[in-house]
């Protein structure tokens, strides 16, 4: 399989993290989001994802997925094992309401396009920016802490005791808070999650400054 990823974008990160999560072989094709006015626009790339967005994964038979919750929903059927939901129904709803959380309302509105057009088309300055960022990305995680308060007792992992489509959904979310010099402090079973679940190798390999195409100073 081939994964078309950008080191810092938080929808490859998440496949990234799934991938490895699941064992499963891959290489990286590197799409740079900024060069040259981001090569996600060239048409070659927009004849593989008309959206001209990363994540895009191509199996050995030419299959192509794209979205990233839909690639790691596809994956989940295909290999099983170990798997991205917990067991029972309720369990299993409450995950995915999480991740939805983070990957539909939180992550869209900070997305590079969204930037871009607050930035060329709205006039706002960077502090007006990043004002707008840490307003969705509060949003987001008074949310999910608050969801975490009801769902029950303190575990180790957001449902359970293992890494699951939440975690995947939230490394990623917590990643952009600490770039954007979100504070953290009011959400500390989320800051739990996060920390318990980027100390696993998978979590660890799928990080964006262990990334090939992520610059050297990133790595620092």
């Amino acid at each position: 399989m081939k994964l078309y990823s950008y080191w810092r974008s938080s929808a490859a990160y998440r496949v990234r993290i799934g991938l490895a999560l699941k064992g499963l072989a891959h290489t990286i094709e590197p799409v740079h989001l900024l060069a040259g006015g981001g090569e996600q626009h060239r048409a070659a790339y927009r004849e593989l994802q008309p959206q001209g967005l990363v994540p895009v994964l191509v199996e050995e038979d030419g299959g192509v997925l794209f979205q990233s919750l839909a690639i790691l929903e596809y994956l989940e059927e295909r290999w099983p094992q170990p798997p991205l939901l917990p067991r029972g129904a309720r369990d299993r709803a409450f995950v995915r309401a999480f991740a939805l959380v983070l990957a539909c309302e939180v992550h869209p509105l900070n997305n590079l396009r969204v930037l871009r057009y607050l930035a060329e088309d709205l006039r706002a300055d960077e502090e007006a920016r990043t004002r707008w960022i840490r307003h969705w990305i509060t949003l987001g995680f008074e949310a999910c802490e608050a969801m975490l308060a009801r769902h029950g007792p303190e575990e180790r992992f957001v449902c359970g005791d293992g890494p699951t489509l939440a975690e995947i959904c939230l490394v990623p979310q917590m990643y952009n808070a600490r770039r954007y010099g979100c504070d953290l402090s009011p959400y500390p079973r989320l800051q739990a999650a996060d920390e318990a679940a980027r100390a696993l190798p998978a979590f660890l390999a799928a990080a964006p400054e262990r990334q090939a195409d992520a610059p050297v100073e990133a790595g620092a």
